[in-house]
């Protein structure tokens, strides 16, 4: 069998193509992960940073998929990672949801969601989208319902939506080990704990300093997406650290914000810090699984 590089799973620098021409925010946005970046991986990922209040504003108008759709905002500052850094109204399903701290959205295929207005912008923060099902930009932003007018909608049926829009996330102290320059507990934002039956899974931890210990060699039964988000809104490329994760033996080196797509069944890690020069978030997205039970590794051999 021919040996796979794993670099062609890897991106380093994200696409920006998307959006375009919205003051106050990072426009276009940059695309992580496509099939058009790393095909088969069957899943869009888009991140953008709000500076101030958008103009237009909103932007984001009332809207479905062809997929389900996870929206998450996230504070920037990594002494108090709750704080928002703003204060955002939000509709799905026509019903309003206010919301100043870090959030998760979810919008299963062909609900309407949006708009999204934002009331005020205290300090940068990051906005997230992913499409999964929907591989590239085309799939992901396909409509069943189209954009509307830049009208409020309205709620039509007896729904409360409330049980797809997230403000507290998930906690779980992290198997009882020590995480020296990571912030413990791990907070999870998208799975069946919260939403019961999505069958996916996210969790983040920010990084401040190199972490003891590292994350050690495993393989999962699902796949995933690995992400390192680097969290200067003036410069989003850049890490703030350098690190080393080693995919079925071969040693992938990045200091980049960066997303890698690991099939399931590959075994990957360590993952090594070799140097943090400013807090950045990991996140880890597992496709498939909604708990930490199924999600966590096959075979750890940590």
């Amino acid at each position: 069998m021919a040996e796979i590089n794993y670099e062609k799973n890897l991106v380093r620098r994200p696409v920006y193509g998307l959006g375009g021409g919205v003051k106050g925010r990072q426009s276009p946005v940059m695309t992580y992960m496509s099939n058009d970046l790393v095909p088969g991986c069957n899943m869009y990922i888009e991140l953008g940073w709000i500076y101030d209040v958008p103009e237009p504003n909103p932007h984001i108008l009332e809207h479905s998929h062809n997929y389900d759709d996870f929206v998450l905002y996230i504070g920037g500052d990594p002494n108090d990672d709750r704080e928002l850094g703003g204060e955002i109204q939000y509709y799905i399903g026509g019903q309003l949801f206010t919301f100043d701290k870090t959030a998760s959205i979810y919008a299963p295929r062909g609900v309407k969601h949006g708009p999204a207005i934002w009331k005020k912008v205290t300090r940068p923060h990051l906005e997230m989208t992913m499409v999964v099902g929907g591989g590239n930009t085309r799939e992901a932003w396909a409509s069943g319902t189209g954009w509307q007018e830049k009208v409020l909608p309205k709620k039509t049926d007896n729904v409360d939506y409330g049980k797809y829009f997230i403000r507290e996330p998930f906690v779980y102290l992290d198997s009882g080990r020590t995480r020296e320059g990571a912030r413990s507990p791990i907070m999870q934002y998208i799975c069946d704990n919260l939403i019961p039956g999505i069958n996916m899974y996210l969790d983040y931890v920010w990084i401040y300093e190199v972490p003891e210990p590292h994350i050690f060699e495993h393989a999962h039964d699902y796949d995933e997406v690995v992400l390192h988000i680097g969290i200067d809104p003036d410069n989003p490329e850049d890490l703030g650290a350098e690190v080393e994760f080693i995919v079925d033996g071969q040693k992938l080196t990045f200091n980049t914000t960066s997303a890698i797509y690991v099939p399931k069944g590959v075994e990957h890690g360590p993952l090594t810090w070799k140097k943090v020069t400013r807090p950045h978030i990991q996140m880890p997205i597992i496709v498939g699984a909604g708990t930490l039970a199924l999600a966590g590794p096959a075979g750890f051999k940590g």
